[in-house]
């Protein structure tokens, strides 16, 4: 069953450059980065709420979401973090470009996470082949951006 999500996630990373362009090209029409993040990240709101309303997802209690440690409420300034890169640099680097640092970030992230068990991930030490595919992608953001 695992297997059948691999094609979904490809299918939404696939999103990532497009967000990017398309919030960079909204950057034009409205003559700001930041009001091209928050349209992204309101347009984005409305649609999650949307989905909780039709589903009728409700609300945790109060001291549930209090007993959350302070690294879990970061998730949305990491991910307006993303989107406003993306707005600032995606058509100046191309999307390749901008796909192949992102993408190498991710990896070089993920390894120190596995490593250390962070955020809830299980330890997954670092060895000397997840350092030669991270040094692949280094290489690789390399090569696309000179080719």
């Amino acid at each position: 069953m695992t297997w059948l999500l691999i094609p979904f996630v490809v299918f939404v990373g696939a999103l990532v450059p497009l967000q990017a362009g398309v919030n960079a090209s909204l950057r034009g029409y409205l003559s700001s980065p930041i009001l091209a993040a928050v349209t992204n990240f309101s347009v984005g709101g409305l649609l999650l709420a949307g989905y909780a309303l039709a589903t009728r997802e409700g609300l945790p209690a109060m001291e549930q979401a209090a007993k959350a440690p302070w690294w879990c409420w970061a998730g949305g300034a990491m991910g307006a973090t993303l989107v406003l890169t993306g707005v600032l640099t995606s058509h100046r680097l191309g999307a390749g470009t901008f796909m192949a640092c992102v993408i190498l970030g991710q990896l070089a992230a993920s390894v120190l996470l596995d490593h250390f068990a962070l955020v809830g991930y299980s330890l997954h030490p670092v060895n000397p082949m997840r350092l030669f595919g991270i040094g692949l992608l280094a290489a690789g953001v390399y090569v696309v951006r000179t080719n």
